[in-house]
């Protein structure tokens, strides 16, 4: 049936429903709204028919699950064959608490861990340094040894359980703790598993924990995606995200829109360093946020999908199959907590992860209710994870593949998504691609224009937020009640005292003016930075090692200083 027939087929009818039915019954009762339209400020018709999905473009743009363009799911069997890896995140104080949490969740039902590192980890900080005073532990765990690194991975069988690791500026120090830890386990490389995030373009405009400028820092990307592909086959050397720039206060346009421009900055870099594009794309994976607006949350991940098929198959000539292939965790909306009525976040969150799910995600981590007040309880993140669990087991959405393909409403929006998120890469295109745009602040902009806007229509009460703006009551939230002990901080330095009193000073040295010496090269970084952990050297150590050359980024010149 060509799109000519379909829509000659109803729209006789369905013009004599609006103009008879529809029209003199909203003139009468009227409608809630205005304006109906997504968080994307997409506009939605009352309606959706045949004529918005003509069968004629199935084969297309929709297809069949584990079939180009993967609208409909990366994988042939889906959620039939194999569910996706309940992957909470943890990380708070020391090392060893950290551990015991990821014993917890893994008793519990959890099938991959997911590590949050304190921000001196995150930018290149030891726990003594100056610039760390305040901060060692309090927003994941803090990392400045092997030797912590041991304790937190202690008795976590690596061959087993997946990891991912939410960083990125020292993603290659921790990368390559990880495999020292595997190897001194008897793991052989290629049986280790899991993901490191290392996206440094969007910490540069969304998030913040950038040390390097964008130059070198993209070189120790694509050398860790060729150390990988020849030692590290099973491990995804980089995960996408558009997490960070929804949190930051994007639209999901902008979410897609933006991830999908830096992971073809990346791809660009990897080839230009002499890497073949289906060596590393397999080990691609992207990561991104769900919201609470389900059906344009599920037509995210499908246009996603296809998007990306295209750009790899048409713009780098991937030829496997596999380098087509957009595979993502999800994350539940942080931003979207309320520390009012705070129970009302397991219900968000259960429709975000109920979207995901829809949407056909690789991964998923549910956020626990409490996490606007504190670190969140234990109580709290059984819940998250029961959440999942109970989506998994008992709602049935799982049985069949893809189970809102086919739907008018659905189909239109993902073409509708589709259009506009490839209108606005297109846009990046031309100005240069994203780290042009980075530089004249193109998605900060945008982004912030985005924030302004949503939370303007929050307090003029047009988006409404259940129990802040409406649906209010004047009970006082209860307190966070979990909150890092400030003595994870003097326990934390005391152990890196001792553990640089038991080192071989000068082999530390040595190994350290290696990192200098091979980052003025043009040699593969990941050999220097693994021997380097091994020798005793600290995640500190090695990355002003590495400034002296590269130097630190200076947000307002936009280079090294």
């Amino acid at each position: 049936m060509n799109k000519e027939k379909a829509k000659g087929g109803i729209e006789p009818s369905f013009l004599d429903w609006a103009r008879k039915i529809y029209e003199p019954f909203k003139a009468k009762r009227g409608e809630r709204k205005k304006r109906f339209r997504t968080d994307s400020d997409i506009e939605i018709k009352p309606l959706y028919t045949p004529m918005d999905n003509p069968e004629s473009q199935y084969d297309v743009k929709i297809s069949y699950p584990g079939v180009y363009p993967f609208t409909r799911g990366v994988y042939p069997t889906m959620y039939r064959g194999r569910l996706w890896t309940m992957r909470q995140y943890a990380g708070f104080g020391s090392a060893e608490e950290t551990n015991k949490r990821f014993h917890y969740l893994l008793e519990q039902g959890q099938t991959g861990l997911s590590v949050a590192f304190d921000l001196p980890t995150q930018m290149g900080y030891d726990s003594d340094d100056d610039m760390a005073l305040g901060e060692v532990g309090r927003v994941g765990v803090a990392i400045d040894t092997l030797d912590d690194f041991r304790t937190l991975m202690k008795g976590i069988p690596l061959d087993k359980v997946s990891t991912s690791m939410t960083i990125n500026a020292t993603a290659s120090i921790l990368l390559a703790m990880y495999v020292a830890i595997a190897e001194e386990n008897g793991v052989p490389l290629d049986k280790i598993a899991g993901t490191i995030q290392n996206d440094i373009l969007k910490e540069y405009y969304a998030r913040g924990t950038y040390i390097y400028p964008p130059a070198p820092s993209m070189r120790l990307v694509t050398d860790i995606f060729s150390w990988c592909k020849d030692n590290t086959p099973s491990w995804n050397t980089i995960s996408i995200s558009g997490y960070h720039i929804r949190e930051a206060g994007a639209t999901a346009v902008q979410e897609l829109a933006f991830t999908l421009s830096d992971a073809v900055s990346y791809v660009t870099a990897a080839i230009e360093a002499g890497l073949d594009v289906d060596d590393f794309a397999p080990r691609l994976s992207f990561f991104f946020g769900v919201h609470n607006n389900l059906f344009e949350e599920v037509a995210k991940f499908r246009a996603a999908r296809r998007i990306w098929a295209r750009i790899m198959k048409e713009k780098f000539n991937a030829k496997k199959d596999k380098s087509l292939l957009l595979r993502f965790h999800t994350q539940t909306a942080g931003c979207t907590l309320t520390a009012q009525q705070v129970e009302n976040n397991v219900i968000r969150v259960t429709l975000q992860a109920l979207a995901a799910v829809l949407g056909g995600t690789q991964s998923l981590h549910t956020n626990s209710k409490d996490e606007a007040l504190s670190l969140p309880s234990e109580e709290a993140v059984l819940t998250a994870l029961r959440t999942q669990q109970v989506i998994a087991e008992e709602t049935g959405v799982t049985d069949t593949i893809d189970p809102l393909g086919g739907s008018y409403f659905v189909e239109s929006l993902t073409d509708e998504l589709e259009t506009k998120v490839t209108e606005l890469m297109e846009k990046i295109e031309a100005m240069g691609g994203m780290i042009k745009a980075v530089e004249t602040r193109f998605p900060q902009k945008e982004i912030e224009r985005s924030a302004y806007l949503y939370q303007k229509s929050v307090e003029e009460g047009e988006t409404i937020v259940v129990g802040v703006n409406k649906y209010t009551d004047q009970s006082v939230a209860h307190q966070g009640r979990f909150r890092v002990d400030p003595a994870v901080a003097e326990k934390q330095i005391a152990n890196l005292e001792k553990f640089k009193e038991k080192r071989n000073e000068k082999n530390v040295a040595l190994l350290l003016s290696d990192i200098e010496e091979t980052a003025r090269s043009s040699k593969n970084m990941m050999p220097a930075i693994i021997e380097a952990v091994k020798g005793g050297c600290t995640l500190g150590e090695i990355s002003k090692a590495m400034e002296k050359v590269f130097g630190r980024f200076n947000p307002a010149s936009g280079t090294g200083v």
